[in-house]
């Protein structure tokens, strides 16, 4: 069982490392999707500078929190876990790509996972 848990902690972690490092490296470049496409007209409105300089930031920010999941497992998976849900709420109180807030939420939710797992006594490392 022990081997399990481990397989799936170490799963987990290189997913919700790499998969930010990834959107957020493509927030600069878009070429998995037009990121600025995800911010609703109400946010766009308030952001004082264009929304592609907005999805940079951003980008910055999930490459930072993928860094924190393969370096401190615990803390960063909350992270994820935080923005992941965050994300997901702007989409619902839009009501744009519910669908991607659902996934996100789902997603949200595997990541606390991880962090739960992190805190157990199951063998530990790079926590």
């Amino acid at each position: 069982m022990n081997s399990n848990v481990q397989l799936v902690k170490t799963l987990l972690k290189y997913t919700f490392g790499l998969v930010p490092i990834v959107a957020g490296l493509d927030k600069f470049t878009n070429i998995l999707t037009n990121w600025s496409q995800y911010i609703s007209e109400g946010v766009t409105e308030l952001l004082p500078f264009d929304s592609t300089t907005f999805m940079m930031i951003i980008g910055v920010v999930e490459i930072v929190a993928g860094v924190l999941v393969l370096t401190k497992v615990k803390i960063g998976a909350y992270v994820v876990s935080i923005w992941l849900v965050a994300i997901a709420l702007t989409l619902i109180f839009s009501w744009s790509y519910v669908d991607v807030a659902v996934r996100d939420l789902v997603m949200a939710l595997a990541a606390f996972s991880l962090a739960k797992l992190s805190e157990s006594n199951f063998k530990e490392s790079n926590n």
